[in-house]
């Protein structure tokens, strides 16, 4: 199991923006582009959900309903890191971020989880 450290969260009005990265430093030969890759949030007394992932295969991108059209995922394969840009916050975006490698990339992304680490907390108030 590899630890991923996610990190950019913190306290940001409703209707602004955060960036998030991921990188797994104690992992010199894990690559992002190796697996299925992404993100998933768990708010206070509630499951984790997916946020966004790539898939392994053929690089194609998975957004849960929610976050279309205001969070973009990317990889940027140069640093070896796994980035989250979100827009127009909302307050029901705020949860703990971790971005994960799983199984699955879409529906059942966070339910099944390969690696992941602490994640990094977004607060979004409105």
């Amino acid at each position: 199991e590899v630890q991923l450290q996610a990190s950019g969260g913190g306290l940001v009005h409703a209707g602004g923006s955060l960036r998030l990265s991921c990188a797994a430093p104690a992992a010199p030969g894990f690559k992002v582009d190796d697996y299925n890759i992404g993100w998933f949030r768990q708010a206070p007394g509630k499951e984790r959900e997916v946020v966004a992932c790539i898939r392994y295969t053929d690089r194609s991108l998975y957004y849960t309903d929610s976050v279309k059209g205001r969070f973009t995922i990317s990889r940027d394969n140069a640093k070896n890191t796994l980035n989250l840009q979100m827009h127009n916050l909302r307050s029901e975006d705020t949860g703990v971020y971790h971005c994960a490698t799983a199984a699955f990339c879409g529906s059942h992304f966070a339910s099944s989880v390969h690696s992941s680490g602490q994640g990094t907390l977004v607060t979004v108030s409105s």
